[in-house]
């Protein structure tokens, strides 16, 4: 019996408030089983709503560090240094890529270089604001941030803007469709959507980077 190609990892990230989670929620419902999203494992407890497995692997501080001592992750890091951990499952990964099927792993620019080191074929794709300005805008425009949340999400954000030069591809986000549109017609390119299936609709698991 011919063995199944592996899939592909693909990797996005993006500054917080560049809309990077809303835009792969609509990418998702396009991409039916031809992208699997990795359900990251948390430190933090569920939100009303939340669905453990489904949303996130919601792990006490013990167990992550436990698991993180015994290399579990393929990268792992602390948000915003609120305490709480978030992190990629080496098993989450390997089921979908072993079946054939990509991964899409929203993750921060220093996770993205933490699994290009295990992966160094990845696809790496950064959504962008366009410019600081704008990112800044979008979050004052929120009107769920205090400032100094919106002035450490900023830094943040200047960081990695700086080196988005290492990923791949760059999606500048001006509209939400058209951001869609540029992402499949880089996976398409790439030979990873070759059968969409977008009778399928799929639920996008938050994270704290959005």
């Amino acid at each position: 019996m011919e063995k199944k190609a592996q899939g592909k990892i693909v990797i996005v990230s993006g500054p917080s408030g560049a809309g990077k989670t809303t835009v792969l929620a609509r990418l998702l419902e396009k991409c039916g089983q031809s992208l699997e999203l990795s359900i990251s494992a948390t430190t933090r407890l569920p939100r009303p709503g939340e669905i453990p497995g489904k949303n996130y692997f919601f792990l006490s501080p013990e167990e992550f560090q436990k698991r993180k001592e015994n290399d579990d992750f393929l990268e792992a890091f602390e948000v915003f240094g609120k305490g709480y951990w978030y992190g990629t499952l080496k098993s989450e990964v390997s089921k979908h890529l072993d079946l054939g099927k990509s991964v899409l792993l929203e993750i921060d620019v220093a996770g993205m270089q933490e699994v290009i080191q295990k992966f160094p074929n990845a696809i790496t794709i950064f959504i962008s604001p366009g410019t600081l300005e704008e990112l800044e805008y979008r979050l004052r425009n929120r009107g769920t941030e205090t400032e100094q949340s919106i002035q450490r999400r900023l830094e943040v954000a200047r960081r990695e803007m700086e080196l988005s030069n290492r990923y791949q591809h760059i999606v500048v986000n001006k509209t939400i469709e058209g951001s869609v549109e540029q992402l499949l017609g880089i996976l398409k390119n790439l030979g990873i959507l070759k059968n969409l299936d977008n009778s399928k609709n799929k639920e996008k698991v938050g994270t704290d980077e959005e």
